[in-house]
């Protein structure tokens, strides 16, 4: 187990990066089989609106309107199982690439989601952030390629390297144009354990070749459990 930096760093440095580095999660695929999108069912959800140029998102609070949390020491995360949607994969650790922007998984025939490092821990307090492709041109449908079918209330289980489980509920899915990144409440600080799930939905558009929005699922901790 390693020591967390402190969650007021984290948003800090989310600020800067998280709406340039999510749009990386473009995967080139035409086509193919749409990706489900989530439905008014799923409390909370908002549709997309359409992107606009002049996007304003609103000034992001100061550091100090949100109480940072004390740091605390939670295992990494290997693994994360989605029962709702048959998904489990291993985990790879992702940091920033030399721009800036955060790192996507490669793509492999093997597709994998990949944990934010840089971020707090499944478990701990704070928003932790996993990211997966939607699909690719090469491979077809990749590992989050069913998450906007997610529901309030389904499970999300993220197994740890100390032999624990933390486990997660959904509690809304959302899809938002990639020019209008809910950075703050993606990354913001919390007072409690948070998890997001995010990959790229809404429409394909085959001139730019990419999506046009982010789906992002918003999960809180259950509870944590022997594997």
């Amino acid at each position: 187990m390693t020591q967390r930096r402190p969650a007021r760093t984290w948003l800090l440095a989310a600020l800067a990066l998280a709406v340039v580095g999510i749009v990386a999660l473009v995967v080139v695929f035409t086509g193919q089989e749409s990706p489900p999108q989530p439905s008014p069912a799923a409390a909370g959800t908002t549709s997309p609106a359409a992107p606009s140029a002049e996007a304003d998102p609103g000034p992001p609070p100061s550091p100090s309107d949100t109480p940072a949390p004390a740091a605390e020491a939670v295992a990494a995360p290997v693994s994360v199982s989605v029962p709702a949607i048959g998904v489990t994969s291993d985990l790879m650790d992702l940091g920033l690439n030399a721009d800036g922007t955060v790192e996507v998984p490669p793509l492999e025939r093997d597709d994998k989601a990949g944990w934010y490092e840089p971020g707090p821990e499944p478990g701990a307090v704070g928003p932790a952030v996993i990211l997966g492709h939607v699909d690719s041109a090469e491979y077809g449908p990749g590992v989050f390629f069913d998450l906007g079918a997610l529901s309030p209330g389904d499970r999300i289980e993220v197994a740890r390297a100390d032999g624990t489980v933390a486990v997660f509920a959904v509690d809304r899915v959302e899809v938002h144009p990639k020019d209008e990144f809910p950075t703050i409440e993606v990354y913001g600080n919390t007072t409690d354990p948070q998890l997001r799930l995010i990959t790229c939905g809404g429409d394909f558009d085959s001139s730019a070749r990419s999506y046009e929005d982010n789906v992002i699922v918003f999960a809180s901790l259950q509870e944590t459990r022997a594997a």
